[in-house]
């Protein structure tokens, strides 16, 4: 009557059937299950436990796990099933439905294979290289065991391809918060900043999550050459944000405009009475522009620059000229200095008038040299 039945049962089994079955034994190279409702043994080799490869049957269940199988052969004493292709066909269908909807999910990285990772989600997800992450990785040995945000990019059951991406991730919350950012930002606010990348004619800005524009010409009260010289990547700032393009997502900042301005303090640095050394940086008519500190220049007078009376600037002075001036007045709110170079030079005698003469003989020669000129007169 036994044996009848075991029998009926056996011949109840067919390759395809699905089956729930408790982990009694795990051995190295397979897994041994007692089935529900049968007196035969199931037996999942180590292959069919995981869409990924195992070196242990351990590695992939326990002991008293509930499992859904499949069956794929029946022998006399026991049925041959697979875990793996229950957990795929399961899979797919979760897996199609993530792609339509572009949910972002975790898995763990289970592998670290030549040009990418490899994820198990009941099926074997494959992440190229340059979908791991924005910016470039040179070795991905540590992402083992990592478990990191995904997208599905590609999903084809037939192929059994499934192409994950951890950098569309990254860039789409970048760009939310880039969006946020640019529409939290207003011209005049001062920031705190990260130099990221210099160019030739300016240098970007990390202001939190969005790169900025620096103006090489907004890098410094003073002309700059290269804007390597005043600034170096990684270097921290503070900015102003000077104008927002939202839909070119472009925001220009300056440097210059937080720092403190070539006058200030001038009254200080120049005050009234003070000798300066300075270059002169151009002629005009009525007088020179000397430069008496770094983007600060002062004018003389054309008729401050020499006791001798000059037509123009250019008969005493040249472009390029060091010189020394007075600072006869400073305005700092008007960003005024009235410079001088006469003042600094000896008068030189040149006619009558300008002679002195002794004391003591002041005026007995005066009154001589009248007394001559009556007397060529009367004549």
């Amino acid at each position: 009557m036994s044996e009848e039945m075991n029998q009926v049962e056996v011949k109840n089994f067919e390759i395809g059937d699905s089956v729930k079955g408790q982990v009694t034994k795990v051995e190295e190279k397979q897994v041994i299950v007692n089935i529900q409702d049968s007196k035969l043994d199931g037996i999942i080799p180590i292959s069919e436990l995981s869409s990924l490869h195992v070196e242990k049957a351990s590695d992939a269940v326990s002991e008293g796990d509930e499992l859904e199988l499949e069956v794929l052969k029946v022998e006399e004493e026991a049925l041959i099933l697979s875990k793996r292709k229950v957990d795929a066909k399961k899979a797919w269908d979760e897996l199609q439905q993530k792609f339509e909807t572009g949910e972002v999910f975790e898995a763990e990285i289970k592998d670290v294979v030549k040009g990418g990772l490899v994820v198990d989600l009941g099926v074997r997800g494959f992440v190229p290289a340059s979908l791991v992450e924005a910016h470039f990785v040179e070795d991905f040995s540590d992402y083992k065991g990592r478990v990191l945000t995904f997208k599905i990019i590609e999903v084809d059951q037939e192929k059994n391809r499934l192409i994950l991406s951890h950098r569309a991730v990254v860039e789409e919350e970048k760009g939310k918060q880039k969006s946020a950012i640019l529409d939290s930002l207003e011209a005049g606010q001062v920031l705190d900043g990260t130099v990221q990348r210099i160019t030739d004619f300016g240098a970007f800005v990390d202001i939190g999550g969005i790169d900025g524009l620096v103006h090489i010409s907004q890098l410094s009260h003073e002309h700059v050459e290269k804007p390597s010289d005043v600034v170096e990547e990684g270097q921290k700032v503070q900015v102003k944000v000077l104008q927002v393009d939202r839909d070119n997502e472009r925001i220009s900042l300056s440097i210059k405009e937080t720092l403190p301005g070539p006058w200030a303090n001038i009254s200080e640095k120049a005050p009234k009475g003070a000798v300066l050394d300075g270059v002169v940086k151009r002629l005009v008519p009525y007088g020179a522009f000397v430069e008496v500190f770094p983007a600060v220049e002062g004018l003389v007078h054309i008729s401050q620059i020499s006791h001798k009376h000059i037509g123009t600037p250019h008969e005493v002075l040249q472009e390029g000229q060091d010189v020394k001036v007075k600072v006869l007045d400073v305005n700092e709110e008007d960003q005024r200095l009235s410079l001088s170079i006469k003042e600094l030079e000896e008068k030189e005698p040149d006619n009558f008038t300008d002679y002195e003469m002794p004391e003591e003989t002041k005026g007995f020669q005066l009154g001589e040299m009248i007394g001559d000129q009556l007397k060529n007169l009367k004549k």
